[in-house]
């Protein structure tokens, strides 16, 4: 584990849209001179807690400041109703914690790094093609297309999901609660993330973080799941300026590795790192001790702590 001594925690908050939204802010202990940023979000219908800050602290150790934030709605953050994940208000979030990091006492306001997960991964990938000045970006099996993701859902399984995703849908306009499935659920469930070894996985992935299963929300507004297919942040990649990691997963049954490898090759100054293993692996072991030292050498490449 890193060396806790080398970096500072603390429980902070941004406003986005005037919502309140909670992070956890990684600040070197002793820096000697202003240094490079992190700003880090979970994937789909996540928390910062499932899995993240096993990254933030390696971050953390080598030298970086660290803004690992909760989406409105999720989380430590406020924002009603719980679990509603939208893509606009999830842009918004990143382009409010990134203006949070730029103004921390010990950041180099223009060595910003935006790192994502799965769907973050896709977000960032957005935010950076839509003109947001960043140093560097990671995106570990990042969502890139809205249709590779339906045909990996498969037709049977969208079947599924349809009629609690239409409910909800037509129930948001008129104000009402939402209707909720489960994030990720066994092969064959009414969950939207149901492929086949996804639970097993998630199963993995939460016993290897430091949450317990109870204090964690395993649900999702299901209206998102009717706008999952429309959004292709694939389209913004030519317009990435600045140097970008995509880490695919080669099995990947949910955010499909040859979607995201052709998207690497739209974006000019890119790098593209494959792993044999599913959705979930870069999460957690035997794949995350190079999945992260990948990540480490890259930011050393690119935007080093030093000057």
């Amino acid at each position: 584990m890193p060396d806790g001594d080398q970096y500072g925690q603390t429980d902070e908050f941004f406003s986005s849209a005037g919502v309140r939204c909670a992070a956890t802010v990684y600040r070197p202990t002793a820096p000697h001179a202003r240094v490079p940023v992190i700003v880090m979000a979970s994937g789909f219908g996540a928390t910062r807690g499932l899995r993240l800050p096993a990254y933030a602290e390696r971050f953390a150790a080598a030298g970086y400041a660290v803004v690992l934030f909760d989406y409105r709605c999720f989380g430590d953050s406020e924002g009603e109703p719980r679990q509603l994940l939208d893509v606009r208000s999830q842009l918004e979030d990143w382009r409010a914690a990134i203006r949070f990091a730029r103004s921390l006492d010990v950041v180099d306001s223009d060595r910003v790094i935006a790192w994502g997960t799965s769907f973050a991964g896709g977000h960032l990938l957005t935010i950076a093609g839509s003109g947001e000045r960043l140093a560097a970006v990671i995106a570990q099996v990042p969502h890139v297309s809205g249709p590779a993701a339906v045909r990996a859902t498969g037709l049977r399984q969208a079947l599924r999901l349809a009629p609690p995703a239409l409910a909800d849908l037509a129930g948001s306009l008129f104000r009402r609660p939402p209707r909720y499935v489960s994030a990720v659920g066994p092969e064959n469930a009414v969950a939207a993330l149901a492929a086949p070894g996804a639970m097993a996985a998630f199963e993995r992935l939460l016993a290897e973080s430091s949450i317990q299963r109870g204090d964690y929300p395993e649900t999702v507004a299901a209206r998102i799941l009717i706008k999952i297919g429309f959004y292709s942040p694939a389209r913004h990649a030519r317009k990435i300026t600045c140097p970008t990691l995509i880490q695919v997963a080669a099995s990947d049954n949910i955010a499909p590795a040859a979607a995201a490898a052709k998207t690497a090759e739209k974006i000019p100054e890119s790098t593209l790192l494959r792993y044999e293993c599913g959705h979930f692996g870069p999460y957690i072991h035997p794949d995350f001790p190079r999945v992260i030292a990948d990540q480490l050498e890259f930011l050393t490449e690119t935007v080093p702590v030093g000057p």
